[in-house]
């Protein structure tokens, strides 16, 4: 995938949400971010992706099975990633992403842990990462 930064330089105090671009599960999760975020708070950028080789460790860019949050330099995984990302939302997101928080972190992730080694076979693996349409092309990074 072509990178969209030569017109919108990375601005690290900008929530990114990084994904896996081949996971069907995270590609309509991205899609219902994008339909739940109309003041286009969030970007969004696969894992696979050369953003993440800069802005992420190894050991996150490489674990295709976490989802990413990076905001105003602060990294968040798994459902702390979710629980953030739904308070970057704003309105009843933001309510829904604290009460995921204040839920144990070992709780709330057990069961991310379990979709994340089934998404694939539940729903599907993309050959290649997303190409954002037109209109989503300003908040894809990467």
């Amino acid at each position: 995938m072509s990178a969209s930064t030569a017109h919108e330089p990375f601005d690290q105090a900008l929530p990114v949400v990084f994904f896996d671009g081949l996971c069907g599960l995270c590609n309509h999760s991205i899609n219902w971010l994008l339909a739940h975020d109309p003041n286009r708070r969030l970007r969004f950028a696969p894992l696979q992706g050369t953003l993440a080789g800069k802005a992420l460790s190894p050991q996150l860019r490489d674990r295709l099975d976490t989802l990413v949050f990076l905001r105003n330099g602060s990294i968040y995984v798994r459902t702390a990633a979710v629980s953030r990302i739904l308070m970057t939302l704003g309105g009843p997101w933001a309510a829904l992403g604290a009460l995921l928080w204040i839920i144990p972190s070992p709780l709330r992730d057990l069961g991310y842990r379990i979709v994340s080694r089934l998404r694939y076979r539940l729903f599907g693996k993309h050959d290649a990462c997303r190409l954002p349409s037109p209109a989503e092309r300003a908040v894809f990074l990467d």
